[in-house]
């Protein structure tokens, strides 16, 4: 895994979606929908136990690029690269993970809340991470008093984003994107309302 790696996934639109698959069904109109509006780079969390499943039938979509969420353990990681995974994002950064990620040299998104958890991340060789949850967290003060101590790091905050606020999160230069799941609601998929809402998404800009 290199930086420029997981630097590059997240420079491919200004929103990642975050999925809930509950029923495998849903999983390739999703993703049609979401590619067709202009957003990419999918993260399909490990919630529901089609999860893995869905990862699999997205990667059918030109274009998509499909990673695993709510990796928690090396376990969720195994199974999450069998599946096909692209990309790993995690809610939090623990040491095992981290170093298994980076020993499976895939692009690797970890949670970071505090100062302990960028520099337990920046040892690894990691600087790149998931602000989260980002409103819990603090918002976007936390994060600018949170980023100051390092410059090198950059971030896609995740965690109560809206299309009202997500303008405010892209406008501070350390934020390359941001995770939203308002781009995929969960549930029967209405493929030209999810095109829309992506569409929208891929144009916010600060």
């Amino acid at each position: 895994m290199t930086t420029e790696s997981i630097a590059r996934l997240m420079a491919v639109a200004p929103v990642i979606p975050v999925i809930v698959v509950d029923d495998i069904e849903h999983a390739l109109p999703l993703a049609r929908a979401l590619v067709a509006g202009g957003l990419r780079v999918l993260e399909v969390t490990l919630r529901t136990p089609v999860a893995l499943d869905a990862i699999r039938a997205m990667k059918k979509v030109e274009g998509a690029i499909v990673g695993a969420g709510t990796v928690i353990n090396q376990q969720d990681l195994s199974d999450a690269i069998s599946a096909g995974s692209e990309f790993i994002v995690s809610p939090g950064l623990t040491e095992t993970l981290g170093k298994t990620a980076v020993r499976e040299k895939i692009p690797f998104l970890p949670g970071i809340a505090n100062a302990g958890d960028i520099m337990r991340g920046l040892e690894m060789g990691l600087t790149h991470f998931k602000f989260f949850p980002a409103m819990a967290a603090g918002g976007l003060p936390a994060l600018k008093a949170l980023a100051a101590p390092f410059s090198q790091c950059r971030f896609c905050p995740t965690g109560g984003i809206t299309p009202d606020n997500a303008s405010d999160w892209l406008a501070f230069d350390p934020v390359l994107c941001v995770g939203g799941s308002w781009v995929a609601p969960r549930g029967p998929v209405d493929e030209s309302k999810v095109e829309h809402l992506a569409r929208k998404a891929a144009t916010l800009r600060a």
